[in-house]
């Protein structure tokens, strides 16, 4: 069938859409870069876990307990921000009185998918793709706590592993909380993968397995400091840099010194 004159064939539009596309995600890179450095400076622990599990729950009130400890030092909580153990966090970080930290939530807008975002939120930040939400929760995050969850939470600490094996992240503590649940993980990883050669030694040393309250406070007040210590170190360079720059401009650029009237220097 004979294409009729101005119409694009099937192979232009693609071309057209797949420039499209392209200048989209330049757009989106450009943006993203520019909010990483707007949010810089502030030290944010990310929460993954269960959407089905209630207040009444000893995980709910564990994360609670985690989350509000974190917030009373001034540490920002990112969760999912939906129900179950996303809400446990954000909701301890609201109960936090003249808290300066902020409670962030990412919630997935899917039709099919009947998850409210939780009703504790200081930030959200809806996705409607499980991809743009993760890299989100990536920029965003200095330290990850993962919590008892399903297939999701699953999803959500594999693909932070994963950045980190390969190094397309900064490194971050990645606490497992609850080793019944996750020991038996780990145990199969170090036997069968290990075992076989798919992965390192070395792709465990982020990973830290514990139990209480306690034991998450002490890995992330360490981690904390370290952020903290690293900021002002940086921003001690800028400011030697700085006084470089003016020293070296005062050097080349001295007042004019006259020894007559109307007369420079340079000229006798």
């Amino acid at each position: 069938m004979p294409i009729e004159p101005g119409r694009l064939t099937r192979e232009q539009q693609l071309d057209v859409a797949r420039d499209r596309l392209r200048r989209v995600i330049d757009q989106y890179i450009q943006v993203e870069s520019e909010v990483r450095a707007l949010e810089e400076g502030y030290f944010r622990v990310v929460i993954f876990g269960s959407a089905r599990i209630r207040p009444q729950d000893e995980t709910y009130q564990l994360v609670y307990q985690i989350a509000h400890a974190l917030a009373e030092r001034g540490i920002d909580i990112v969760t999912g921000g939906g129900p179950g153990l996303m809400e446990a966090a954000n909701r301890g970080v609201l109960d936090v009185v003249a808290r300066e930290s902020r409670s962030y939530g990412l919630p997935i807008d899917l039709p099919w998918l009947h998850e409210p975002a939780n009703k504790h939120l200081d930030l959200k930040s809806s996705h409607r793709r499980f991809s743009s939400r993760l890299d989100e929760f990536m920029r965003l995050s200095n330290a990850v706590i993962v919590a008892p969850g399903g297939i999701g939470t699953m999803l959500e600490l594999m693909y932070v592993w994963q950045l980190l094996q390969v190094g397309l992240t900064n490194d971050r503590p990645v606490i497992l909380l609850k080793r019944q649940i996750w020991g038996g993980l780990l145990r199969w990883m170090r036997e069968e993968l290990l075992g076989h050669h798919y992965i390192s030694p070395e792709d465990f040393r982020w990973i830290k397995l514990v139990d209480t309250a306690d034991e998450v406070i002490e890995l992330l007040a360490m981690a904390h400091e370290r952020f903290m210590r690293s900021q002002m170190e940086e921003r001690l360079g800028e400011q030697a840099i700085d006084r470089s720059v003016t020293a070296q401009v005062m050097e080349y650029a001295r007042p004019t010194e006259f020894t007559e009237e109307g007369k420079d220097a340079s000229e006798s």
